[in-house]
Protein backbone atom coordinates (compact mmCIF):
# COMPACT_ATOMS: atom_id res chain seq x y z
CA UNK A 1 0.00 0.00 0.00
CA UNK A 2 1.73 3.39 -0.80
CA UNK A 3 0.58 5.69 1.38
CA UNK A 4 -0.17 9.46 -0.02
CA UNK A 5 1.62 12.67 1.08
CA UNK A 6 -0.61 15.83 1.84
CA UNK A 7 -0.35 19.22 2.07
CA UNK A 8 -1.74 21.28 4.85
CA UNK A 9 -1.54 24.73 6.44
CA UNK A 10 -1.57 25.74 9.73
CA UNK A 11 -2.36 29.62 10.86
CA UNK A 12 -2.17 31.35 13.97
CA UNK A 13 -2.29 34.89 14.84
CA UNK A 14 1.77 34.99 15.06
CA UNK A 15 2.65 32.57 12.13
CA UNK A 16 1.67 30.54 9.32
CA UNK A 17 2.93 26.96 8.98
CA UNK A 18 2.66 24.75 5.44
CA UNK A 19 3.61 21.00 6.09
CA UNK A 20 3.31 17.67 4.62
CA UNK A 21 1.50 14.94 6.05
CA UNK A 22 1.40 11.54 5.49
CA UNK A 23 -0.81 8.34 8.01
CA UNK A 24 -3.12 7.76 10.25
CA UNK A 25 -4.39 11.70 12.03
CA UNK A 26 -4.97 9.80 15.33
CA UNK A 27 -1.29 8.24 15.00
CA UNK A 28 1.81 9.23 17.24
CA UNK A 29 3.14 12.07 15.33
CA UNK A 30 6.98 11.98 14.27
CA UNK A 31 7.94 15.59 13.18
CA UNK A 32 10.86 16.35 10.43
CA UNK A 33 12.04 19.66 10.82
CA UNK A 34 14.65 20.54 8.16
CA UNK A 35 17.67 22.62 7.74
CA UNK A 36 19.43 25.29 5.71
CA UNK A 37 18.54 25.59 2.82
CA UNK A 38 16.03 22.86 2.56
CA UNK A 39 11.93 22.75 2.71
CA UNK A 40 9.73 20.03 3.77
CA UNK A 41 10.42 17.89 0.51
CA UNK A 42 13.61 16.59 1.56
CA UNK A 43 11.78 14.51 4.04
CA UNK A 44 10.16 12.75 0.94
CA UNK A 45 11.91 9.06 2.15
CA UNK A 46 10.86 9.39 5.62
CA UNK A 47 7.14 10.91 5.73
CA UNK A 48 5.43 7.35 3.37
CA UNK A 49 8.28 5.42 5.48
CA UNK A 50 6.51 6.23 8.92
CA UNK A 51 2.99 6.44 7.64
CA UNK A 52 3.29 2.66 6.60
CA UNK A 53 4.48 1.89 10.12
CA UNK A 54 1.03 3.20 11.74
CA UNK A 55 2.65 7.03 12.85
CA UNK A 56 1.38 10.43 11.30
CA UNK A 57 4.34 11.64 9.78
CA UNK A 58 4.62 15.60 9.68
CA UNK A 59 7.22 17.73 7.70
CA UNK A 60 6.98 21.36 7.80
CA UNK A 61 8.85 24.38 5.66
CA UNK A 62 10.15 26.07 8.38
CA UNK A 63 10.08 30.01 9.16
CA UNK A 64 11.66 32.14 6.02
CA UNK A 65 11.19 29.11 3.59
CA UNK A 66 8.67 27.74 1.12
CA UNK A 67 4.92 28.29 2.39
CA UNK A 68 5.73 28.96 6.05
CA UNK A 69 5.18 32.65 6.73
CA UNK A 70 8.44 34.99 5.75
CA UNK A 71 9.87 37.72 7.58
CA UNK A 72 12.13 40.75 7.07
CA UNK A 73 14.36 40.96 9.92
CA UNK A 74 17.50 38.85 11.66
CA UNK A 75 15.02 38.86 15.32
CA UNK A 76 12.15 36.87 13.62
CA UNK A 77 14.49 34.27 13.22
CA UNK A 78 15.88 33.32 17.09
CA UNK A 79 15.44 29.72 18.18
CA UNK A 80 12.47 30.97 20.75
CA UNK A 81 10.37 32.13 17.56
CA UNK A 82 10.90 29.12 15.66
CA UNK A 83 10.44 26.66 18.81
CA UNK A 84 7.29 28.26 19.43
CA UNK A 85 6.04 27.52 15.82
CA UNK A 86 6.67 23.88 16.04
CA UNK A 87 4.76 23.61 19.81
CA UNK A 88 1.62 25.40 17.69
CA UNK A 89 2.24 22.82 15.30
CA UNK A 90 1.69 20.22 17.69
CA UNK A 91 -1.24 21.91 19.77
CA UNK A 92 -2.87 21.74 15.65
CA UNK A 93 -2.67 17.90 15.87
CA UNK A 94 -4.25 17.51 19.18
CA UNK A 95 -1.35 15.59 20.65
CA UNK A 96 0.54 16.61 23.58
CA UNK A 97 3.83 14.79 22.75
CA UNK A 98 5.55 13.87 19.25
CA UNK A 99 8.62 11.71 18.19
CA UNK A 100 10.95 15.11 16.82
CA UNK A 101 13.65 14.57 14.26
CA UNK A 102 15.97 17.32 13.04
CA UNK A 103 18.50 18.11 10.35
CA UNK A 104 21.34 20.35 9.71
CA UNK A 105 19.42 24.05 11.32
CA UNK A 106 16.62 21.64 12.21
CA UNK A 107 19.00 19.69 14.57
CA UNK A 108 19.36 23.03 16.89
CA UNK A 109 15.62 23.58 16.66
CA UNK A 110 14.98 19.83 17.99
CA UNK A 111 17.33 19.77 20.38
CA UNK A 112 16.10 23.64 21.93
CA UNK A 113 12.84 21.72 21.90
CA UNK A 114 13.69 18.67 24.12
CA UNK A 115 15.58 21.63 26.37
CA UNK A 116 12.44 23.71 26.73
CA UNK A 117 9.69 21.89 26.24
CA UNK A 118 10.64 17.90 27.31
CA UNK A 119 7.24 17.16 28.31
CA UNK A 120 6.14 17.76 24.63
CA UNK A 121 8.73 14.72 23.30
CA UNK A 122 8.38 11.01 23.62
CA UNK A 123 11.95 11.40 22.44
CA UNK A 124 14.36 13.73 19.75
CA UNK A 125 16.33 12.04 17.14
CA UNK A 126 19.03 14.50 14.96
CA UNK A 127 21.30 13.88 12.03
CA UNK A 128 24.81 15.78 11.93
CA UNK A 129 24.39 18.54 14.08
CA UNK A 130 25.07 17.25 18.24
CA UNK A 131 23.55 18.75 21.01
CA UNK A 132 25.55 21.85 21.69
CA UNK A 133 24.82 23.79 24.88
CA UNK A 134 26.54 26.72 25.70
CA UNK A 135 26.76 30.53 26.19
CA UNK A 136 28.45 30.72 22.36
CA UNK A 137 27.97 28.41 19.69
CA UNK A 138 30.55 29.47 17.51
CA UNK A 139 33.62 29.04 20.37
CA UNK A 140 31.99 25.28 20.87
CA UNK A 141 32.31 24.71 17.08
CA UNK A 142 35.66 26.63 16.90
CA UNK A 143 36.88 24.88 19.76
CA UNK A 144 36.44 21.48 18.36
CA UNK A 145 38.17 22.04 15.12
CA UNK A 146 41.33 19.23 14.03
CA UNK A 147 44.22 21.90 13.79
CA UNK A 148 46.02 18.67 11.95
CA UNK A 149 43.29 19.71 9.52
CA UNK A 150 43.20 23.30 10.04
CA UNK A 151 45.86 25.12 11.23
CA UNK A 152 44.82 27.78 13.27
CA UNK A 153 47.52 30.36 11.19
CA UNK A 154 45.78 29.49 8.15
CA UNK A 155 42.35 28.65 8.90
CA UNK A 156 41.43 30.51 12.47
CA UNK A 157 38.01 29.54 12.11
CA UNK A 158 38.80 26.29 10.84
CA UNK A 159 35.28 24.83 9.10
CA UNK A 160 33.09 27.36 10.58
CA UNK A 161 34.85 30.19 8.81
CA UNK A 162 31.59 30.39 6.81
CA UNK A 163 29.61 31.67 9.53
CA UNK A 164 31.55 34.41 10.29
CA UNK A 165 31.02 35.39 6.43
CA UNK A 166 27.34 35.75 6.97
CA UNK A 167 28.15 37.65 10.36
CA UNK A 168 30.60 40.20 8.35
CA UNK A 169 29.00 40.26 4.85
CA UNK A 170 25.46 39.01 4.88
CA UNK A 171 24.11 40.84 2.08
CA UNK A 172 26.97 39.64 0.00
CA UNK A 173 26.46 36.08 1.00
CA UNK A 174 22.88 36.55 0.15
CA UNK A 175 23.33 38.06 -3.38
CA UNK A 176 25.72 35.32 -4.51
CA UNK A 177 23.42 32.89 -3.70
CA UNK A 178 20.40 34.82 -5.02
CA UNK A 179 22.47 35.15 -8.36
CA UNK A 180 21.53 31.81 -9.83
CA UNK A 181 19.34 29.59 -7.71
CA UNK A 182 19.25 26.53 -10.37
CA UNK A 183 23.16 26.68 -9.89
CA UNK A 184 22.91 27.50 -6.31
CA UNK A 185 20.77 24.69 -5.44
CA UNK A 186 22.46 22.05 -7.35
CA UNK A 187 26.09 23.24 -5.99
CA UNK A 188 24.86 22.96 -2.36
CA UNK A 189 23.39 19.61 -2.58
CA UNK A 190 25.82 17.24 -2.81
CA UNK A 191 26.88 13.51 -1.78
CA UNK A 192 29.11 13.00 1.04
CA UNK A 193 32.86 11.63 -1.15
CA UNK A 194 35.11 9.60 1.16
CA UNK A 195 38.16 10.45 -0.26
CA UNK A 196 37.67 14.40 1.22
CA UNK A 197 38.83 12.83 4.71
CA UNK A 198 41.43 14.73 5.83
CA UNK A 199 41.29 17.56 3.44
CA UNK A 200 40.00 21.19 4.37
CA UNK A 201 37.20 21.97 3.12
CA UNK A 202 35.94 24.79 0.89
CA UNK A 203 33.92 26.42 3.75
CA UNK A 204 37.23 27.51 5.43
CA UNK A 205 37.59 29.53 2.92
CA UNK A 206 35.09 31.57 2.64
CA UNK A 207 35.96 34.87 4.07
CA UNK A 208 39.56 35.19 1.99
CA UNK A 209 37.83 34.28 -1.25
CA UNK A 210 35.35 36.33 -1.02
CA UNK A 211 32.11 34.19 -0.96
CA UNK A 212 30.93 30.96 -1.31
CA UNK A 213 32.06 29.83 -4.91
CA UNK A 214 35.89 30.94 -4.88
CA UNK A 215 35.33 34.58 -5.84
CA UNK A 216 32.48 34.46 -8.59
CA UNK A 217 29.64 36.10 -8.17
CA UNK A 218 27.49 33.51 -8.30
CA UNK A 219 27.71 29.75 -8.11
CA UNK A 220 29.08 27.54 -11.11
CA UNK A 221 27.33 25.51 -13.35
CA UNK A 222 27.33 21.70 -12.12
CA UNK A 223 26.27 18.52 -12.87
CA UNK A 224 23.12 17.85 -10.55
CA UNK A 225 23.89 15.06 -8.08
CA UNK A 226 21.20 12.32 -8.63
CA UNK A 227 22.12 10.73 -5.84
CA UNK A 228 20.37 13.72 -3.50
CA UNK A 229 18.02 15.24 -6.55
CA UNK A 230 15.63 14.51 -9.07
CA UNK A 231 14.76 17.32 -12.10
CA UNK A 232 11.34 17.46 -10.33
CA UNK A 233 13.19 17.74 -6.12
CA UNK A 234 15.09 20.44 -8.06
CA UNK A 235 12.77 22.65 -9.59
CA UNK A 236 10.55 22.63 -6.61
CA UNK A 237 13.50 24.27 -4.30
CA UNK A 238 14.43 26.67 -7.40
CA UNK A 239 10.57 27.64 -6.71
CA UNK A 240 10.54 28.13 -3.70
CA UNK A 241 13.95 29.68 -3.22
CA UNK A 242 13.71 32.18 -6.23
CA UNK A 243 9.83 33.45 -4.50
CA UNK A 244 11.66 34.04 -1.44
CA UNK A 245 15.08 34.74 -1.65
CA UNK A 246 18.05 33.73 0.80
CA UNK A 247 17.44 36.14 3.68
CA UNK A 248 15.10 33.83 5.96
CA UNK A 249 17.67 31.00 5.43
CA UNK A 250 20.54 33.11 6.02
CA UNK A 251 19.27 35.09 9.49
CA UNK A 252 19.30 31.99 11.32
CA UNK A 253 22.79 32.36 11.30
CA UNK A 254 22.43 35.88 12.28
CA UNK A 255 21.04 35.16 16.14
CA UNK A 256 23.72 33.17 17.69
CA UNK A 257 23.71 35.58 20.91
CA UNK A 258 19.87 35.65 21.13
CA UNK A 259 19.72 31.85 20.64
CA UNK A 260 22.39 31.82 23.86
CA UNK A 261 20.13 33.38 25.87
CA UNK A 262 17.05 31.49 25.04
CA UNK A 263 19.34 28.45 25.97
CA UNK A 264 20.36 29.74 29.49
CA UNK A 265 16.52 29.51 30.22
CA UNK A 266 16.25 25.48 29.54
CA UNK A 267 14.64 23.46 32.00
CA UNK A 268 16.81 21.22 34.15
CA UNK A 269 19.60 23.24 32.74
CA UNK A 270 21.55 21.43 29.75
CA UNK A 271 20.67 18.11 30.60
CA UNK A 272 18.25 16.06 28.68
CA UNK A 273 16.58 12.44 30.51
CA UNK A 274 13.96 11.61 27.41
CA UNK A 275 15.14 8.80 24.74
CA UNK A 276 17.83 10.47 22.17
CA UNK A 277 19.01 9.06 18.86
CA UNK A 278 22.33 11.21 17.15
CA UNK A 279 22.99 10.04 13.19
CA UNK A 280 26.59 10.82 12.79
CA UNK A 281 27.41 11.58 8.77
CA UNK A 282 30.55 10.18 8.46
CA UNK A 283 31.47 12.18 5.17
CA UNK A 284 30.28 15.37 6.83
CA UNK A 285 33.50 17.34 6.63
CA UNK A 286 31.86 20.34 7.96
CA UNK A 287 30.08 18.88 10.81
CA UNK A 288 32.54 16.20 11.47
CA UNK A 289 31.25 14.24 14.24
CA UNK A 290 33.18 10.66 14.31
CA UNK A 291 36.86 12.44 13.91
CA UNK A 292 36.40 15.61 16.53
CA UNK A 293 35.42 16.28 20.11
CA UNK A 294 32.31 17.76 18.55
CA UNK A 295 29.41 14.96 20.29
CA UNK A 296 31.08 14.66 23.53
CA UNK A 297 28.73 17.35 25.41
CA UNK A 298 25.64 15.87 23.83
CA UNK A 299 27.30 12.48 25.48
CA UNK A 300 27.58 13.98 28.80
CA UNK A 301 23.91 16.41 28.65
CA UNK A 302 22.24 12.77 27.59
CA UNK A 303 20.89 10.20 29.75
CA UNK A 304 19.34 7.93 27.25
CA UNK A 305 21.82 8.41 24.05
CA UNK A 306 21.81 6.32 21.32
CA UNK A 307 24.61 7.00 18.53
CA UNK A 308 24.70 5.60 14.74
CA UNK A 309 27.35 6.18 12.17
CA UNK A 310 25.79 6.47 8.42
CA UNK A 311 28.29 6.47 5.28
CA UNK A 312 27.03 9.72 4.06
CA UNK A 313 27.69 13.14 3.28
CA UNK A 314 25.43 15.91 4.79
CA UNK A 315 22.55 15.13 2.86
CA UNK A 316 21.80 12.05 4.56
CA UNK A 317 18.27 11.40 4.97
CA UNK A 318 18.44 11.62 1.04
CA UNK A 319 21.66 10.12 -0.14
CA UNK A 320 20.99 6.79 2.20
CA UNK A 321 17.16 7.35 2.93
CA UNK A 322 17.07 3.28 3.74
CA UNK A 323 19.89 3.17 6.27
CA UNK A 324 18.16 6.52 7.54
CA UNK A 325 14.78 4.79 7.95
CA UNK A 326 16.36 1.65 9.38
CA UNK A 327 18.14 3.59 11.96
CA UNK A 328 15.29 5.23 13.50
CA UNK A 329 12.72 2.41 13.07
CA UNK A 330 15.56 0.30 15.35
CA UNK A 331 15.88 3.13 18.05
CA UNK A 332 11.82 3.51 17.93
CA UNK A 333 11.04 0.41 18.46
CA UNK A 334 13.41 -0.30 21.51
CA UNK A 335 12.37 2.89 22.79
CA UNK A 336 8.72 3.27 22.48
CA UNK A 337 7.65 -0.82 21.68
CA UNK A 338 3.97 0.61 23.47
CA UNK A 339 4.13 3.39 20.44
CA UNK A 340 3.11 0.75 17.73
CA UNK A 341 0.28 -0.03 16.16
CA UNK A 342 -1.00 -4.09 17.33
CA UNK A 343 -3.46 -4.63 14.38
Amino acid sequence: MKFQVTEHVHKTPRHTTFYLASGNEQGTPIIFVHGWPDLSISWRHQLPCFASLGFRAIAPDMRGYGRSSIYENYESYTMEHIVADMIELLDSLGHERAIWVGHDWGSPIVWSIASHHPDRCLGVANLCIPYLHGASLLDLLVGSVDRTVYPADIYPAGQWDYILFYRESFELAERQFEANIRNTVKALFRSGDPQGEGQPSLTALVRKNGGWFQGLPAAPDLPMDTRILTEEDLHTYVAALERNGFFGPDAYYMNLERNAAYDARARNGELLEIPVLFLHAKYDYICATTSTPLPEAMRHACSNLTEVVVPSGHWMAQEEPAMVNAAIVRWMALQFPELWPRN
